[in-house]
């Protein structure tokens, strides 16, 4: 999938938020980048089919370069679903991690790693699919073109509701700032319901999707 960057959006903010430096400009398109990855769930991405490892629970998440994980929307395992449980529940309902069996649910360690429950035997052969939710990492400089160009103009929003709030600065207006996160707040709302429906405009499942690195 081709990837845009997110100084590609610059044009689009400089205008209004006039003398702020691009560098900061870019920082600001990023961080709304990734707010609103995280608000509209607009980003998803299925990881290809990939076995796991006989006495091994714990993995790490294969998404594209710049990308990490948000949310896991579905994961299964022989077509199978898990339920997905939190660490707490896991620890609870799983406390001998050396009882090893067919998985039957996951567990989110973090925005990079995951487990599986109970740890797989070698019994069978056990495929697993997952079905995730991605956002920019802290240091992408852009994202998948399809997502990027469904989002633009509520990125544009979010970038600007923040940077007109920067205080003692030659570009500050709280006004400006308010009707920016009024904006905003009409864009993702509207595209979370749109991805709830599952009419979304960007690809739903893209395989290797790239972020920017």
């Amino acid at each position: 999938m081709a990837t845009t960057n997110f100084d590609t959006l610059v044009y689009k903010v400089a205008p209004i938020a006039q003398g702020c430096p691009q560098p900061t400009i870019i920082q600001h398109l990023r961080d709304a980048a990734i707010k609103t990855c995280e608000r509209t769930l607009t980003c998803r991405y299925e990881v290809p089919a990939f076995n796991l490892t006989a006495d091994t629970a714990d993995y790490s998440y294969s998404t594209p370069a710049g990308s990490q994980v948000h949310a896991v929307f579905e994961a299964l395992v022989n077509d199978n679903h898990l339920s997905k449980l939190t660490l707490e529940q896991a620890l609870s309902l799983y406390p001998d991690s050396d009882t090893t069996s067919e998985p039957r649910a996951i567990c989110q360690l973090s925005a990079d790693k995951f487990r599986v429950l109970p740890t797989p035997d070698d019994a069978d052969t056990y495929e697993m699919r997952l079905y995730l939710g991605l956002k920019p990492t802290r240091t992408a400089t852009g994202m998948d073109s399809v997502v990027l160009d469904d989002l633009e103009d509520v990125i544009v929003h979010g970038a600007l509701q923040s940077l007109l709030l920067i205080p003692n600065s030659h570009w500050t207006d709280l006004e400006l700032a308010s009707y920016h996160a009024r904006q905003y707040l009409a864009g993702t709302t509207e595209r979370r319901a749109r991805a709830n429906l599952g009419n979304m405009r960007a690809t739903m499942y893209a395989r290797m999707q790239k972020f920017g690195a």
